[in-house]
């Protein structure tokens, strides 16, 4: 076989691989916790003022159940929509909590917005025309009892997607779009 013939069959091999891992979506396939470990993530949403508990992930698979709880939680509150978040900024976010030490509450500041309420927020400024959140890709959150100096820090290390500090607004806000910072 000749190394152009060898070359394509691994590049070949290799996109099958990804299809195949693409169409098993409730599954963890690479992730920086200890394997079968659950996770768990204790939220409020400081508007609605909903509490939830949820193990969201039981080792193995992603508990669809619990992520839809945990979406309802994020959800537009202004206009009561809601949409599937993006369930990268969850495991972002416990992982910030282990590595802060912390065990207390999440408080959502917001999660999931609809167009409309995100163009309606931007009559106030600071409000991105194409934000991450009308994609449920982005969470803006503080840790009771943690500074948020130190949670942007931790954020900034998982080099997951977008870190924005908001320090006179209470809160950080993390997204899945391209590693950036503000």
């Amino acid at each position: 076989m000749s190394g152009i013939d060898y070359k394509r069959r691994q590049l070949l091999v290799a996109g099958g691989l990804t299809l195949a891992a693409s169409l098993v979506p409730g599954v963890a396939l690479a992730s920086p916790y200890k394997a079968g470990s659950t996770r768990k993530i204790s939220l409020t949403n400081i508007h609605t003022r909903e509490e939830l508990e949820s193990e969201y992930f039981d080792g193995t698979y992603y508990l669809k159940e619990e992520l839809q709880k945990i979406n309802h939680i994020c959800r537009d509150f202004r206009r009561n929509e809601v949409a599937n978040m993006d369930r990268r900024l969850f495991d972002a976010i416990t992982n910030i909590q282990a590595g802060l030490g912390h065990k207390g509450q999440v408080r959502i500041i917001s999660g999931y917005r609809s167009p409309a309420t995100n163009k309606a927020l931007q009559k106030n400024g600071g409000v991105a025309t194409k934000s991450y959140h009308m994609k449920g890709q982005a969470i803006d959150f503080n840790l009771e009892g943690v500074s948020l100096s130190r949670i942007r820090n931790a954020a900034l290390e998982l080099r997951l997607g977008g870190v924005g500090y908001y320090p006179q607004s209470g809160f950080v806000h993390i997204d899945t779009g391209p590693v950036r910072r503000w």
